[in-house]
């Protein structure tokens, strides 16, 4: 794990791009060497004082009803960052500006990235007591850009946060055999991962801190515009855990029709599955 600063000023929330491209240079090549997909974790990123005034203006919007309730994720909902505050919502657009993305090119080496202007999926992402999400590999694509999702950064907004109040973010290989990382949600820990059909991660041990205190997180996506013509989307994909009490999967039997079948079949199949879970779940 390393510790860097992103030099992004507090009140103009400007990033000079000369800086922004060393650090992520500077970064390339332990990211683009991690397995089973390339990550990073990076402790201190932002000045304190900004992620501050995002946590407690994050915290001025309250408790929202819980998002896709089922068996693989629990208490989990998103404000999307055009329904925040001013300076927040400037954090956002900062972080989808082009010095930011230059960073993010350098460290990732995956060039024309696309920030998401609609924030689909993204934005504050709260969590609370007892909320998870199991272990996942993400969407790939954005339906209404017609893009291909490829690169994931989460920025955690929780003072003094210890593991064992859950909530820690993990990375698994593919096959379930193995737990490569996990990292706690500390206040201004930065994660960033490349997404594909196959890179597994979430955070699926239940949140329990003993204030009552939510998983708060900043969670921002980015596309390309390598999206092929007739390939088939994938939805949110979950595993279990070996020897958990993880909802069981799904993802052999989507896998296997989304191969094998009409887009219009999988489609029909994936929306029962869904179905099928949030049964399960109550």
């Amino acid at each position: 794990m390393m510790s860097h600063f992103l030099p992004l000023d507090p009140n103009s929330l400007e990033l000079k791009q000369q800086d922004a491209k060393a650090l992520g240079a500077s970064l390339a090549a332990d990211y683009q060497s991690k397995t089973p997909y390339h990550y990073t974790c990076i402790d201190d990123f932002l000045p304190h004082e900004i992620l501050d005034r995002v946590r407690e203006e994050a915290l001025s919007m309250g408790v929202k009803a819980a998002e896709n309730q089922s068996a693989n994720e629990r208490l989990k909902s998103s404000f999307n960052p055009d329904r925040m505050p001013r300076y927040s919502k400037a954090v956002f657009h900062a972080l989808n500006s082009r010095s930011f993305i230059q960073f993010l090119e350098k460290m990732s080496g995956i060039n024309g990235l696309i920030p998401d202007p609609y924030y689909n999926g993204g934005g504050i992402h709260r969590t609370n007591t007892t909320g998870f999400l199991g272990i996942h590999a993400d969407f790939n694509h954005h339906g209404i850009m017609n893009l291909e999702r490829r690169l994931n950064v989460l920025i955690y907004l929780n003072p003094n946060w210890k593991e064992e109040y859950g909530g820690s973010f993990e990375v698994w290989t593919d096959d379930m055999s193995e737990k490569v990382a996990g990292f706690a949600p500390i206040m201004n820990r930065m994660c960033c991962f490349s997404t594909g059909a196959n890179t597994m991660h979430g955070n699926p041990e239940p949140v329990n801190h003993p204030d009552g205190d939510p998983r708060l997180s900043i969670a921002l996506y980015y596309y390309t515009a390598t999206w092929e013509e007739g390939r088939v989307s994938q939805s949110t994909v979950f595993k279990k855990r070996p020897n958990s009490n993880d909802a069981p999967s799904n993802e052999a039997i989507l896998r296997l029709v989304r191969e094998f079948v009409p887009p219009i079949v999988y489609r029909k199949s994936r929306n029962l599955l869904h179905r099928l879970k949030k049964i399960r779940a109550r």
